[in-house]
């Protein structure tokens, strides 16, 4: 079983996807959706969070060996980069939205110098906006930004095309093509919900759903 394949396993193990052809989730964007992905969910079970920290880590080391901070992304991306900083014994940061509005006005919060060069941890990439956000305010802020992971993408061009403009690369643990397979192999979807959910993944990636 391949990496993208145990995580894919273990999101589902631990109620970090939800697949329900029948009945759709509305996302923030108004999208109704078969797949709904909290991974903030796996924070609570230390098996699969060390798993991902290990996974994420790895991607580092394999991608983009020569990093020297890890910075996560607020909110969810901030616990995978602080057991990906602890593993690797690296500096962390974490960068916000936007900056405070009090205090020192901070948009990014921990001890970094100019000029290091950062990798950034994210938990979900849909469109990449969220990431990009990330990637601009450590390069405003004098930093190297080597690079994106994240433990899961929906695998949009959207997102491909907005890590392209930024001269970023992204890489990721697992993805939807994996989720669903995992599914079929955990008896988590049935056959015959199969064509459905790869259909509505297509209209998503041609943007016919808005």
């Amino acid at each position: 079983m391949s990496l993208q394949n145990e995580i894919a396993h273990a999101m589902l193990k631990v109620g970090a996807v939800e697949l329900n052809p029948t009945d759709l989730f509305t996302w923030a964007s108004g999208i109704q959706s078969p797949i709904y992905c909290d991974t903030r969910l796996t924070i609570s079970d230390p098996v699969i969070r060390k798993q991902l920290a290990n996974g994420l880590s790895s991607l580092i080391k394999d991608h983009f060996s020569d990093c020297e901070v890890v910075a996560g992304t607020a909110t969810a991306g901030i616990p995978h980069a602080a057991w990906v900083a602890d593993i690797m014994q690296l500096p962390m940061v974490y960068v916000r939205s936007k900056a405070k509005e009090h205090g020192r006005g901070n948009q990014i919060e921990g001890k970094y110098a100019k000029g290091q060069k950062v990798v950034v941890i994210e938990d979900i990439i849909s469109t990449g906006g969220s990431s990009i956000t990330a990637v601009e305010a450590l390069r405003n802020a004098g930093c190297e930004v080597l690079g994106v992971v994240c433990v899961y993408t929906y695998n949009l061009p959207k997102a491909d095309q907005a890590f392209d403009e930024a001269g970023v690369k992204f890489v990721s643990l697992t993805n939807f093509d994996y989720l669903i397979d995992a599914a079929k192999e955990a008896s988590a979807i049935q056959e015959k919900d199969i064509p459905f959910l790869k259909n509505w993944h297509q209209d998503l990636k041609t943007g016919k759903l808005r």
